[in-house]
Protein backbone atom coordinates (compact mmCIF):
# COMPACT_ATOMS: atom_id res chain seq x y z
CA UNK A 1 0.00 0.00 0.00
CA UNK A 2 1.80 3.57 -0.87
CA UNK A 3 1.69 6.66 1.37
CA UNK A 4 -1.88 8.13 -0.31
CA UNK A 5 -3.41 4.78 0.04
CA UNK A 6 -2.58 4.28 4.03
CA UNK A 7 -3.29 8.47 4.72
CA UNK A 8 -7.06 7.50 3.64
CA UNK A 9 -7.32 4.12 5.02
CA UNK A 10 -6.36 6.37 8.57
CA UNK A 11 -8.92 8.58 7.27
CA UNK A 12 -11.38 6.11 6.99
CA UNK A 13 -10.95 4.39 10.19
CA UNK A 14 -10.62 7.33 12.06
CA UNK A 15 -13.99 8.60 10.70
CA UNK A 16 -15.62 5.40 11.89
CA UNK A 17 -14.40 5.69 15.30
CA UNK A 18 -15.69 9.35 15.42
CA UNK A 19 -19.05 7.95 14.35
CA UNK A 20 -19.33 5.13 16.75
CA UNK A 21 -17.87 7.71 19.43
CA UNK A 22 -20.86 9.93 18.69
CA UNK A 23 -23.11 6.91 18.77
CA UNK A 24 -21.50 5.80 22.13
CA UNK A 25 -22.09 9.15 24.21
CA UNK A 26 -25.46 10.13 22.21
CA UNK A 27 -26.92 6.20 23.73
CA UNK A 28 -24.97 7.28 27.18
CA UNK A 29 -25.57 10.48 27.83
CA UNK A 30 -28.71 12.03 26.10
CA UNK A 31 -30.95 9.24 24.99
CA UNK A 32 -30.57 6.63 27.61
CA UNK A 33 -33.20 4.44 26.27
CA UNK A 34 -33.49 0.53 25.74
CA UNK A 35 -34.26 1.48 22.41
CA UNK A 36 -31.18 3.30 21.29
CA UNK A 37 -28.49 0.80 22.76
CA UNK A 38 -24.60 2.02 22.49
CA UNK A 39 -22.27 0.30 20.15
CA UNK A 40 -21.06 -2.32 21.91
CA UNK A 41 -24.56 -4.29 22.93
CA UNK A 42 -24.84 -4.26 19.25
CA UNK A 43 -21.01 -5.63 17.82
CA UNK A 44 -21.39 -8.43 20.39
CA UNK A 45 -24.96 -9.45 18.79
CA UNK A 46 -23.58 -8.88 15.86
CA UNK A 47 -20.60 -11.09 16.11
CA UNK A 48 -23.93 -13.70 17.55
CA UNK A 49 -25.47 -13.60 14.21
CA UNK A 50 -21.92 -14.15 12.14
CA UNK A 51 -21.33 -16.83 14.33
CA UNK A 52 -24.60 -18.40 13.53
CA UNK A 53 -24.38 -17.34 9.81
CA UNK A 54 -27.56 -15.35 9.61
CA UNK A 55 -25.61 -12.16 9.35
CA UNK A 56 -23.77 -13.63 5.82
CA UNK A 57 -27.02 -15.22 4.99
CA UNK A 58 -28.71 -12.12 5.06
CA UNK A 59 -26.15 -9.73 3.19
CA UNK A 60 -25.44 -11.88 0.59
CA UNK A 61 -28.93 -12.45 -0.16
CA UNK A 62 -29.52 -8.66 -0.39
CA UNK A 63 -26.14 -8.57 -2.52
CA UNK A 64 -27.17 -10.72 -4.95
CA UNK A 65 -30.21 -8.95 -5.81
CA UNK A 66 -28.78 -5.74 -5.65
CA UNK A 67 -26.11 -6.94 -8.05
CA UNK A 68 -28.68 -8.62 -11.00
CA UNK A 69 -30.80 -6.18 -10.60
CA UNK A 70 -28.20 -3.17 -11.17
CA UNK A 71 -26.59 -4.61 -13.92
CA UNK A 72 -30.33 -5.54 -16.05
CA UNK A 73 -30.91 -1.85 -14.74
CA UNK A 74 -27.63 -0.78 -16.27
CA UNK A 75 -27.94 -2.88 -19.72
CA UNK A 76 -31.06 -1.29 -20.23
CA UNK A 77 -30.80 2.46 -19.07
CA UNK A 78 -27.35 3.24 -21.17
CA UNK A 79 -28.11 2.33 -24.28
CA UNK A 80 -31.80 4.21 -24.29
CA UNK A 81 -29.46 7.03 -22.66
CA UNK A 82 -26.96 6.95 -25.62
CA UNK A 83 -30.11 6.70 -28.08
CA UNK A 84 -32.43 9.52 -26.27
CA UNK A 85 -29.03 11.92 -26.12
CA UNK A 86 -28.15 11.27 -29.67
CA UNK A 87 -30.98 11.51 -31.96
CA UNK A 88 -33.92 14.07 -31.51
CA UNK A 89 -36.74 11.63 -32.75
CA UNK A 90 -35.65 8.43 -30.30
CA UNK A 91 -35.89 11.43 -27.33
CA UNK A 92 -39.28 12.85 -28.23
CA UNK A 93 -40.68 8.45 -28.21
CA UNK A 94 -38.94 8.20 -24.90
CA UNK A 95 -38.84 11.42 -22.54
CA UNK A 96 -42.52 10.79 -21.88
CA UNK A 97 -41.67 7.33 -20.50
CA UNK A 98 -38.94 7.91 -18.89
CA UNK A 99 -40.54 11.29 -17.17
CA UNK A 100 -43.80 9.29 -16.26
CA UNK A 101 -42.11 6.48 -14.97
CA UNK A 102 -39.09 7.97 -12.86
CA UNK A 103 -41.56 9.78 -10.60
CA UNK A 104 -43.19 7.15 -9.64
CA UNK A 105 -41.17 5.29 -7.19
CA UNK A 106 -39.97 2.01 -6.45
CA UNK A 107 -41.80 1.88 -3.46
CA UNK A 108 -44.99 2.79 -4.99
CA UNK A 109 -44.38 -0.37 -7.11
CA UNK A 110 -43.98 -3.19 -4.67
CA UNK A 111 -47.42 -4.42 -4.45
CA UNK A 112 -47.71 -4.47 -8.61
CA UNK A 113 -44.06 -6.68 -9.01
CA UNK A 114 -45.67 -8.91 -6.27
CA UNK A 115 -48.87 -9.17 -7.94
CA UNK A 116 -46.88 -9.45 -11.72
CA UNK A 117 -43.87 -12.26 -10.49
CA UNK A 118 -44.95 -12.88 -6.75
CA UNK A 119 -42.18 -12.83 -3.68
CA UNK A 120 -39.40 -14.76 -5.34
CA UNK A 121 -36.16 -13.19 -6.42
CA UNK A 122 -37.49 -12.19 -9.45
CA UNK A 123 -40.25 -9.21 -7.53
CA UNK A 124 -36.87 -8.03 -6.10
CA UNK A 125 -34.66 -8.04 -9.18
CA UNK A 126 -37.81 -6.11 -11.65
CA UNK A 127 -37.50 -3.54 -8.60
CA UNK A 128 -34.40 -2.94 -8.26
CA UNK A 129 -33.46 -3.00 -12.07
CA UNK A 130 -36.57 -0.03 -12.07
CA UNK A 131 -35.13 1.71 -9.70
CA UNK A 132 -31.39 2.33 -11.45
CA UNK A 133 -32.93 2.25 -14.97
CA UNK A 134 -34.22 5.87 -15.19
CA UNK A 135 -31.09 6.98 -12.95
CA UNK A 136 -28.60 5.91 -15.70
CA UNK A 137 -30.84 7.03 -18.70
CA UNK A 138 -31.00 10.61 -17.80
CA UNK A 139 -27.02 10.85 -16.94
CA UNK A 140 -26.13 9.19 -19.95
CA UNK A 141 -28.45 11.47 -21.93
CA UNK A 142 -27.05 14.56 -20.15
CA UNK A 143 -23.49 13.13 -20.91
CA UNK A 144 -24.54 13.16 -24.82
CA UNK A 145 -25.90 16.43 -24.59
CA UNK A 146 -22.69 18.22 -22.53
CA UNK A 147 -20.39 16.89 -25.57
CA UNK A 148 -19.46 20.33 -27.35
CA UNK A 149 -20.11 20.37 -31.21
CA UNK A 150 -16.30 21.66 -31.28
CA UNK A 151 -14.97 18.16 -30.79
CA UNK A 152 -17.29 16.69 -32.96
CA UNK A 153 -16.61 19.07 -35.63
CA UNK A 154 -12.62 19.08 -35.22
CA UNK A 155 -13.08 15.05 -35.44
CA UNK A 156 -14.94 15.72 -38.39
CA UNK A 157 -12.59 17.76 -40.02
CA UNK A 158 -9.37 15.20 -39.34
CA UNK A 159 -12.13 12.84 -41.21
CA UNK A 160 -13.42 10.70 -38.82
CA UNK A 161 -16.94 9.07 -39.59
CA UNK A 162 -19.81 8.73 -38.10
CA UNK A 163 -19.33 5.90 -36.07
CA UNK A 164 -15.93 6.91 -35.45
CA UNK A 165 -16.70 10.20 -33.67
CA UNK A 166 -19.49 8.24 -32.05
CA UNK A 167 -17.20 5.91 -30.36
CA UNK A 168 -13.93 7.86 -30.23
CA UNK A 169 -15.65 11.38 -28.95
CA UNK A 170 -18.82 11.27 -27.65
CA UNK A 171 -19.18 7.79 -26.50
CA UNK A 172 -15.49 8.56 -24.04
CA UNK A 173 -16.61 12.08 -22.90
CA UNK A 174 -20.29 10.53 -22.02
CA UNK A 175 -18.27 8.05 -19.75
CA UNK A 176 -18.34 10.01 -16.50
CA UNK A 177 -21.59 10.85 -16.92
CA UNK A 178 -22.97 7.25 -17.11
CA UNK A 179 -20.78 6.31 -14.04
CA UNK A 180 -21.86 9.00 -12.12
CA UNK A 181 -25.37 8.26 -12.75
CA UNK A 182 -24.55 4.45 -12.01
CA UNK A 183 -23.18 5.38 -8.55
CA UNK A 184 -26.72 7.41 -7.74
CA UNK A 185 -28.26 4.56 -9.15
CA UNK A 186 -26.33 1.97 -6.96
CA UNK A 187 -27.58 3.88 -3.69
CA UNK A 188 -31.26 3.92 -4.91
CA UNK A 189 -30.80 0.23 -4.90
CA UNK A 190 -30.02 -0.06 -1.36
CA UNK A 191 -33.14 1.71 -0.11
CA UNK A 192 -35.03 -0.15 -2.63
CA UNK A 193 -33.91 -3.53 -2.08
CA UNK A 194 -34.62 -3.11 1.68
CA UNK A 195 -38.12 -1.88 1.41
CA UNK A 196 -38.87 -4.76 -1.36
CA UNK A 197 -37.19 -7.28 1.99
CA UNK A 198 -39.34 -6.02 4.30
CA UNK A 199 -43.20 -6.62 2.41
CA UNK A 200 -42.43 -9.66 0.26
CA UNK A 201 -38.68 -12.14 1.14
CA UNK A 202 -38.05 -14.39 3.24
CA UNK A 203 -34.50 -13.47 3.69
CA UNK A 204 -32.14 -10.45 2.96
CA UNK A 205 -31.47 -7.78 5.43
CA UNK A 206 -34.99 -6.23 4.93
CA UNK A 207 -36.48 -9.70 6.23
CA UNK A 208 -33.60 -9.01 9.25
CA UNK A 209 -35.18 -5.66 9.87
CA UNK A 210 -38.79 -6.74 9.82
CA UNK A 211 -38.53 -9.37 12.39
CA UNK A 212 -36.64 -7.57 14.47
CA UNK A 213 -39.28 -5.24 14.60
CA UNK A 214 -41.44 -8.01 15.15
CA UNK A 215 -40.31 -9.30 18.66
CA UNK A 216 -38.96 -5.91 19.77
CA UNK A 217 -35.34 -7.15 18.92
CA UNK A 218 -33.51 -3.54 18.70
CA UNK A 219 -29.96 -4.77 18.41
CA UNK A 220 -30.76 -6.95 15.72
CA UNK A 221 -31.99 -3.72 14.24
CA UNK A 222 -29.21 -1.92 14.80
CA UNK A 223 -26.72 -4.56 13.06
CA UNK A 224 -29.05 -4.86 10.20
CA UNK A 225 -28.92 -1.04 9.89
CA UNK A 226 -24.92 -0.78 10.77
CA UNK A 227 -24.57 -3.88 8.14
CA UNK A 228 -26.32 -1.85 5.08
CA UNK A 229 -24.18 1.30 6.01
CA UNK A 230 -20.54 -0.63 5.68
CA UNK A 231 -21.98 -2.11 2.74
CA UNK A 232 -23.27 0.60 0.95
CA UNK A 233 -19.42 2.43 2.16
CA UNK A 234 -17.89 -0.82 0.66
CA UNK A 235 -19.59 -1.14 -2.19
CA UNK A 236 -19.20 2.75 -3.12
CA UNK A 237 -15.44 2.25 -2.66
CA UNK A 238 -15.14 -0.58 -4.97
CA UNK A 239 -17.77 1.26 -7.54
CA UNK A 240 -14.92 3.77 -7.74
CA UNK A 241 -11.67 1.20 -7.52
CA UNK A 242 -12.91 -0.11 -10.88
CA UNK A 243 -13.98 2.96 -12.41
CA UNK A 244 -10.22 4.50 -11.80
CA UNK A 245 -9.18 0.89 -12.57
CA UNK A 246 -11.08 0.55 -16.29
CA UNK A 247 -12.36 4.24 -17.10
CA UNK A 248 -9.77 6.80 -14.90
CA UNK A 249 -8.19 8.16 -18.25
CA UNK A 250 -12.11 9.44 -19.41
CA UNK A 251 -12.72 10.91 -15.63
CA UNK A 252 -9.52 11.01 -13.63
CA UNK A 253 -11.28 13.28 -11.09
CA UNK A 254 -12.99 9.96 -9.60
Amino acid sequence: MNRDGATTLLGYLAGFALLFLVWHLAAVLLVRSTLFPPPWPVLERGWVLLEDGLLQESVLASLRRILQGFLLGSAIGIPAGLAIGSFRWVRLLLEPWTEFFRFIPAVAMITVSVIWFGIGEESKVFLIAYTTVFVIIIATAAGVGAVTPDKIRAAQCLGASRTQVFALVALPATVPFILTGMRLAMANSFVTIVAAELVASNDGLGKMLWDARLFMQIEDIFVALVTLGLLGFATDRAFRLLIRAFAGRYNPTM
